[in-house]
């Protein structure tokens, strides 16, 4: 089933009531609202003076429901999930941490050329093709040491906006605005599927950083940025002002988790991919596989 994406844009009272999401607003001439729980992949609260009860939050994280607060510039900065997502978490971990060096290369370059691949296709489908692409998803090497993914970015922003000046950077000028926004919620269904997968976000096969709690999240999420891309491009195409992230802006980019994506050889929600990608990452850990499943673009 596609778990449901919601989006709180005002002031709000959310609690739980009959074992559902139970919605308040302070306007007198507004109805208050249920939703299912169970129907609920992630909640995204932007507003300041939104309220929320810990009873709430207990079913919800029980439910592996991923909540995203804001901050006062109305941008993703923090992350609830719950401390224990699988049955077999403690086996799983040990697994995960007693990955050898040789499996975790293995691992990255798997990674690396499969999200050069969907960079590629992207690009093909836009009708901007690229040689040089090809060449280095097909050509990654254990471990990356020959940095395509640095070659292959290098291209990619060029050619897919064709904006003058444009650099993908944090700070960068619009749309970076846009890929900061989509990035950060596919990086929360990204750790979420993690979690539900009874391993840990913050140990990562190639990122290391010792001040980023979400190394593994930032590896894993790498080939599903181009459908983030895909997005912010039918944007910059589409509309004429995208230097603000306005309110509808922000509905679009929290329709990625709903996209169909194509994933060992079918149809499936991004949200529900993210899942069936996690999953084979830990039979690689524990042996079972040599291989992670990741979506294939186009």
């Amino acid at each position: 089933m596609i778990k449901r994406t919601l989006f709180f844009g005002n002031p709000a009272y959310l609690s739980t009531k009959n074992e559902q999401l139970h919605i308040s607003f302070p306007e007198a001439d507004k109805a208050d609202r249920t939703v299912p729980i169970e129907d609920l992949g992630m909640i995204v609260l932007e507003n300041q003076q939104i309220t929320i009860t810990n009873g709430l939050l207990a079913k919800l994280t029980d439910r592996k429901v991923a909540i995203v607060s804001c901050n006062a510039q109305h941008l993703p900065e923090g992350l609830l999930l719950p401390m224990q997502g699988h049955s077999e978490q403690t086996e799983r971990v040990r697994y995960q941490l007693e990955a050898s060096q040789p499996l975790k290369k293995n691992l990255w370059q798997q990674t690396v050329s499969a999200k050069i691949k969907n960079q590629y296709t992207l690009l093909l489908e836009k009708g901007k093709e690229s040689k040089r692409m090809e060449y280095l998803y097909k050509n990654v090497n254990s471990g990356d040491s020959g940095n395509h993914e640095a070659q292959a970015a290098a291209i990619y922003w060029q050619k897919l906006f064709e904006i003058p000046d444009f650099n993908r950077g944090q700070q960068g000028i619009p749309p970076n605005n846009l890929l900061n926004y989509g990035y950060a919620i596919l990086r929360a269904v990204i750790a979420r599927a993690l979690v539900s997968s009874g391993m840990l976000p913050g140990v990562g096969i190639w990122h290391r950083n010792k001040y980023n709690a979400y190394c593994l999240a930032d590896d894993i999420m790498e080939p599903y940025r181009p459908y983030v891309d895909l997005v912010v491009s039918h944007i910059v195409e589409t509309q004429d002002d995208f230097s603000v992230l306005t309110t509808e802006l922000k509905k679009e980019l929290l329709s990625i988790p709903a996209l169909d994506v194509k994933i060992d050889g079918q149809k499936s929600p991004l949200m529900v991919a993210a899942s069936r990608t996690t999953s084979s990452l830990f039979e690689c850990f524990a042996g079972i596989s040599r291989k992670i499943i990741y979506p294939e673009y186009g």
